[in-house]
């Protein structure tokens, strides 16, 4: 077992898993008040897709142990994150055309 492997299921890798758990506990919190602010719903969504992008990396860094990988498979990834965003950039103005409709309602 390397010693990165070593530290990463040690004593010390499960305070790592805690304090991630706490962050990505707080960032829930500020999703969920955020959705009872009354923001102009651009920079509401601008918020909220942010705030799961970086969940979303901790989550896959932390607990899907890919900060201690090779490099190489990490970088396997980034053509699917650009697919992602790619796709999101696309699909995202449906939702303005469904609000401006009023098929939604505040």
């Amino acid at each position: 077992m390397s010693s990165v492997a070593a530290h990463a299921h040690g004593s010390s890798g499960m305070s790592w898993f805690m304090k991630v758990w706490g962050c990505l506990l707080i960032l829930t919190a500020g999703e969920v008040f955020l959705t009872y602010e009354q923001l102009r719903l651009e920079l509401m969504l601008t918020l909220l897709m942010g705030i799961s992008i970086v969940k979303a990396a901790l989550i896959i860094a932390y607990f899907m142990h890919l900060r201690y990988e090779k490099r190489s498979l990490f970088l396997t990834l980034i053509p699917v994150l650009v697919f992602v965003l790619v796709m999101m950039v696309v699909i995202f103005p449906d939702s303005f055309r469904i609000h401006s409709l009023g098929l939604v309602t505040h």
